[in-house]
């Protein structure tokens, strides 16, 4: 029999040794489901552990599958200007750069990649690499005059900083 306010068995008198074999049944009876949950437990939990490091396997080994076949279309695109260049007039070689480049724009958007443009923002050392201080009249003080080299994100992460030339007030020091 088992206290109802502390939940353990109650010990019944020394005297009646049919409770004590039953009160032992029921508690190796409890026991022996306990130790089997805890098996079990065990064993989804290896298996859980097993399947997560073969998902980060797979992640890793094809991670970059969705990459390369953003980025076929493109190369396709340059190995047939590259073969087409002897034969080609000045318009369709650059239609042909126009239509490769869009074809990458495409590629970088479907990706998540994004190009950093910040001409005109207020300069941003997180994202932008100053490369020098010029003289402005015409945009606001610590704020992006020109775009040397674009920069970009990846969903938000910053892949290479923008280098910019950073606007300073006419007149101001250095």
């Amino acid at each position: 029999m088992v206290d109802a306010d502390t939940g353990t068995p109650e010990m019944t008198a020394p005297g009646n040794g049919e409770d004590l074999q039953a009160q032992l049944a029921a508690a190796e009876a409890r026991a022996r489901q306990s130790h089997d949950q805890y098996v079990r437990s065990l064993a989804e939990m290896e298996n859980v552990r097993k399947r997560a490091q073969r998902d980060v396997e797979a992640a890793n080994r094809y991670g970059l599958e969705r990459f390369a076949q953003e980025l076929l279309p493109v190369k396709e695109g340059l190995d047939l200007a590259v073969e087409n260049a002897p034969k080609a007039d000045r318009d369709s070689l650059a239609a042909g750069q126009l239509a490769t480049q869009q074809l990458l724009a495409k590629a970088f958007e479907r990706l998540g990649i994004v190009e950093l443009d910040p001409v005109g923002e207020p300069f941003d050392p997180t994202q932008h690499e100053a490369m020098m201080v010029q003289p402005s009249a015409s945009v606001e003080p610590d704020s992006v005059l020109t775009v040397v080299q674009r920069g970009y994100s990846l969903n938000g992460r910053l892949l290479r900083p923008a280098r910019v030339i950073v606007a300073k007030a006419p007149g101001q020091g250095a």
